[in-house]
C-alpha cells in the first residue's frame, strides 16, 4: 500500500523537518510507505555532491529574488525548487519493495521506477518522455528513442544535447527508508534555472510541461496532477494507492499503531538461588527401616 498526501505549498525548512519525522515513523513500522506531494516557494538545494561554482547568481542576487538556499544530504548537484513545480517525496522502506524479479530493491532501482512513473503522467499528457543513460531524470526530445539503452556504452559527448530535462531525482537512503524525491516542472517559471547549471548540467536545457503541450491553459491543477503522479507510482511498484485527506490522519494512523503494539516478552532470567542441601539428621532419618 501507498498512502499519499497532497500538501499544497510549504516551506522548505518545514518539509525538510516532515520529512525527519515520517523517516523515524517509517523506520519504527509505525507508518507504511507515503508519498507526499506539494510545492516549494523559490528554494536552492545542493546536495552532496554539488559544487558552488553551479550556482550562478551572487548571495545579493537570490536574497533579492527572495530564494533560499538549503545544504541538504540527498544525492546530486544543485536544484531550484519553486512555484508550479510538483514535488514528491516518498518516505519508501525499500525492505518492502519488490523488483520485477521478486528480489529487494536497492537504491537505483528505486530511482528507475520513479522515473518510470513521471514518464508515465508525461504520457497520459501527450508529452513523449524518457531516460538518458547516465544522466538521472526525465527528458524530453530525446534523439535515441527511450534513450537509456540506447545510448548507454556511449560517451556522453555522442550523444546528441537537444534533450531538455522535465523532473530531476536525487534520494536519501537510511537504514532501507527513503527520502527527498523528485522536481517534476509544470507550469515553473524556467526563467528561475539561469540561476544554477541545474544538477551541474551545462549542455542541456530545463523544460516544463507547460512548454511541451501545445495549449497550456488545458493542464490540470497542481493537485489534480498529484493525483496522477501517485497513480503511477501505484502502478510501476504494483501497490496499491490511497490518498490521506491531511497529516493528521497519518499520525493518528502512527499512534494507533504505537498504542496496539505488543508489550514485549517478560524476560526470563536464570535462579540464582543455591541448589538445596539435605541436613545429615534428615539424611539418616530417610535411611531407618520404615514401621510395619
Amino acid at each position: 500500500m501507498i498512502q499519499y498526501i497532497y500538501l499544497g505549498r510549504m516551506d522548505y525548512a518545514e518539509a525538510l523537518r516532515l520529512q525527519e519525522e515520517l523517516v523515524a515513523l517509517r523506520t519504527e513500522g509505525r507508518i507504511g510507505n507515503v508519498l507526499l506531494l506539494l510545492e516549494h516557494p523559490p528554494v536552492l538545494t545542493l546536495g552532496r555532491n554539488a559544487s558552488r561554482v553551479n550556482i550562478l547568481a551572487s548571495d545579493e542576487m537570490l536574497a533579492a529574488r527572495g530564494v533560499t538556499l538549503y545544504d541538504i544530504n540527498r544525492g546530486g548537484d544543485v536544484t531550484y525548487h519553486g512555484p508550479g513545480q510538483l514535488i514528491g517525496y516518498p518516505i519508501f522502506d525499500l525492505r518492502s519493495l519488490r523488483n520485477a524479479g521478486g528480489n529487494r530493491l536497492g537504491p537505483v532501482d528505486f530511482v528507475r521506477l520513479m522515473e518510470e512513473a513521471l514518464i508515465g503522467v508525461c504520457g497520459e499528457l501527450g508529452v513523449p518522455a524518457g531516460r538518458i543513460c547516465g544522466l538521472t531524470g526525465v527528458w524530453c526530445h530525446l534523439r535515441w528513442g527511450s534513450a537509456l539503452e540506447e545510448s548507454c556504452g556511449k560517451t556522453m559527448k555522442d550523444v546528441p544535447a537537444g534533450e531538455r530535462k522535465i523532473a530531476a531525482i536525487g534520494i536519501h537512503v537510511a537504514r532501507g527508508v527513503t527520502s527527498h524525491g523528485f522536481a517534476f516542472n509544470v507550469t515553473t517559471d524556467l526563467d528561475d534555472f539561469r540561476l544554477i547549471n541545474p544538477c551541474g548540467i551545462t549542455d542541456r536545457q530545463v523544460t516544463s510541461l507547460a512548454r511541451e503541450v501545445s495549449d497550456p491553459s488545458v493542464l490540470p491543477t497542481l493537485e489534480a496532477l498529484a493525483t496522477r503522479a501517485a497513480r503511477q507510482f501505484g502502478s510501476v511498484f504494483g501497490e496499491p494507492v490511497e490518498m490521506l485527506e491531511s497529516l493528521a490522519v497519518l499520525r493518528s494512523q502512527a499512534q494507533t499503531a504505537s498504542d496496539g503494539a505488543p508489550e514485549p516478552p517478560a524476560q526470563e532470567l536464570p535462579a540464582r538461588d543455591s541448589p538445596l542441601q539435605v541436613p545429615p539428621e534428615v539424611e539418616r532419618l530417610r535411611q531407618l527401616p520404615r514401621p510395619v
